[in-house]
């Protein structure tokens, strides 16, 4: 299995490669040249699997540069039992009828996230022995919340890695803010800037195709990474949980091998509902994708357009993971949605960098029509799914869990697409515990801090709080830095002492 770049397709590298180095030279993100395919007998095999075997199998097609030895190092010290509060790590919970929720957050920061960033730092550590000659990997991190902190988390303390995450100031929960700012370990660095996610994942990436910034680390020793979804070792791992459901509804009898199902994804990078197209490619038998977008809808109105246009109203929400108006992982889909046509991404991608807006051909936009739908929601809306789900089906979901239900729900009325389908759940409740109790209790919860917020919700719900973040509590703040965004390479060098 080899990789190329959606900007350069004459590009080649393999798997090891491609993680290490995170991003292509000239901007593009990699890609497989070609994609394994799974038969109905294939997946039907691997119903009986634990979560662990069912991602050695898959990835195995992915990382074929990498031992059965090294791959059961990675997955295995990934999904350990005491890194995860459920024995299936993300199992499938039928709600009513064909909905069912996929739980992605029973990881060690109760986040999605985690279902990649705790075998990231393995597959870097093992493909930097590959590639990276003895450098010490410098994993740069934007967030809106979530990725910071299981990236992190996961590489606390990973020999020859620092890691640095850049979070928007006022964009975060909460919660999201404190684990990231009490986060231990000895290579990891914490810093808020003035703006957006938007901002910070600019800056990011214009500081890794920095040609002055990356000499400097070198005569350091040291080379930029990603643990943002634009590294395809990010992004594979969240390809596993797809077939994973698929077998957990074969297992729960919801579906028959070979039945189509319906996934619906909240999401802000593309980055979580491009692995489901990934393993629609590869033969699971997924129907329709849809794309739920908060009030920030900029990918709702791409998929029904075909016009991306991030100049626009900014949008701070109850779902801040989602608050993203620059979409990395669309790159991926346009490349191979388009033919492969590498000109045509790169001068996409261009026109987006200078004038903030670029429209595809109908051609393509039909083309990605037929495996894409999407829909937006508004923040009351938000509110009013999160109690109606608890009311009716005593099942609390978090704002951006919220976001995704709503959309399905308004999906199956104008379609009358109702067949089995999966709803992602991207995070814990209790990492929003202030808009998630507001909505249970229709707007009239008390003035509480924090972890007083966590406690009520707890009682009025009777929902066990998770201990990662019960924890968090009593930890002391280690990081207290920001930055403007135009400062942001200046402030790197800080952290890393240089």
């Amino acid at each position: 299995m080899l990789y190329t770049s959606t900007r350069d397709k004459s590009i080649r590298v393999t798997a090891s490669q491609a993680i290490a180095q995170g991003i292509s030279e000239e901007g593009g993100l990699f890609v497989p040249v070609e994609l394994p395919q799974f038969s109905i007998d294939k997946i039907s095999s691997m119903v009986s699997m634990s979560y662990i075997d069912r991602a050695k199998t898959v990835l195995k097609e992915f990382l074929t540069d990498f031992t059965d030895e090294e791959l059961d190092y990675c997955v295995e010290g990934a999904y350990s039992a005491e890194k995860f509060s459920s024995p299936k790590i993300a199992p499938t919970v039928n709600i009513s009828g064909n909905k069912n929720i996929l739980e992605l957050w029973h990881g060690p920061t109760c986040a999605f996230k985690d279902m990649a960033l705790q075998l990231l730092p393995y597959l870097m550590t093992v493909s930097a022995k590959k590639t990276a000659d003895g450098k010490t990997i410098v994993i740069l991190v934007a967030t809106s919340g979530d990725t910071g902190k299981a990236a992190l988390e996961g590489f606390k303390n990973v020999e020859h890695t620092k890691i640095l995450v850049f979070y928007p100031v006022d964009g975060v929960s909460p919660m999201q803010k404190l684990q990231m700012t009490t986060q231990e370990g000895e290579n990891v660095a914490v810093c808020a800037i003035n703006g957006n996610f938007d901002d910070a994942q600019s800056a990011v990436k214009s500081i890794f195709t920095n040609a002055e910034i990356k000499s400097q680390l070198a005569e350091k020793n040291m080379m930029f990474s990603s643990a943002n979804s634009i590294n395809w070792g990010r992004l594979v791992p969240q390809i596993v949980y797809y077939f994973s459901t698929y077998c957990d509804m074969l297992d729960m009898g919801k579906i028959k091998a070979g039945e189509e199902i319906n996934v619906v994804v909240p999401t802000g990078n593309f980055g979580n509902i491009l692995a489901g197209y990934y393993a629609k490619q590869m033969g699971l038998p997924i129907k329709t994708l849809i794309c739920a977008s908060n009030s920030n809808n900029v990918l709702t109105d791409f998929l029904k357009t075909g016009t991306y246009d991030k100049n626009r109203d900014f949008y701070t929400t109850t779902s801040p993971s989602m608050d993203i108006l620059i979409s990395s992982n669309l790159e991926r889909l346009l490349y191979h949605m388009s033919g492969e046509n590498d000109t045509l991404v790169a001068d996409l991608m261009s026109k987006l960098s200078t004038g903030g807006k670029y429209t595809v051909s109908s051609e393509l936009l039909e083309k990605i029509q037929k495996t894409f739908d999407a829909g937006y929601t508004s923040e009351e809306s938000v509110d009013s799914t999160i109690k109606a789900h608890f009311d009716n089906y005593k099942y609390l979901c978090d704002t951006h869990t919220a976001v995704a239900v709503k959309v399905y729900d308004d999906y199956v009325k104008s379609t009358g697409d109702d067949i089995p389908t999966v709803i992602d759940s991207t995070a814990s409740p209790y990492k929003f515990s202030a808009s998630v109790l507001s909505a249970v209790m229709d707007g009239k919860s008390p003035e509480l801090d924090e972890f007083e917020m966590v406690d009520e919700l707890n009682n009025v719900t009777g929902v066990d709080v998770p201990k990662p973040l019960a924890s968090l509590k009593d930890k002391e703040i280690r990081f207290s830095d920001v930055c403007n965004k135009e400062d942001m390479s200046r402030m790197v060098f800080k952290l890393l002492d240089l």
